[in-house]
């Protein structure tokens, strides 16, 4: 019951909806190491106060932006998927959640920027969105 769409969808929803907000729900450092050019970073974890006034995470734009599109963006697309529906939960009109997240978006040679507003390599990219699983992050191999 959540909208979704793919990085390469994105230009037309833009052009079809000028008014569309882009929403980074990524952490900061995160957000930090690259991003969607004029995204807004709202992290999963204040979302909900950030769409409401009178809270230290409160972000006017969000909480003005309930019959706007909002395009919610994460690093694979299930942050995003579950911060949809949250806004939908709480009266937004049209959340979108990024499908494959910024991988895909970075997969599809779309233009990713860091912190200072700089293009990212796509390789860069690349190397930071691979998996870095620890030892013990790893499923127990079963014997057979």
């Amino acid at each position: 019951d959540i909208e979704e769409c793919f990085p390469w969808e994105v230009a037309a929803l833009q052009a079809q909806h000028p008014d569309l907000l882009l929403v980074d729900v990524r952490e900061p450092y995160e957000y930090a190491a690259m991003h969607l050019s004029g995204s807004l970073l709202v992290p999963r974890g204040v979302l909900e106060s950030a769409v409401e006034y009178d809270y230290e995470e409160t972000e006017p734009e969000l909480v003005q932006a309930r019959q706007r599109p909002v395009l919610l963006i994460c690093r694979s697309g299930n942050r995003s998927v579950l911060a949809a529906k949250t806004l939908k939960l709480l009266g937004f009109e049209r959340p979108i959640s990024l499908k494959t997240g910024l991988r895909g978006w970075n997969d599809a040679e779309l233009p990713l920027v860091d912190v200072a507003g700089v293009t990212v390599a796509p390789e860069a990219a690349d190397a930071y969105f691979t998996p870095k699983l620890r030892p013990e992050q790893l499923a127990p191999k079963r014997r057979g």
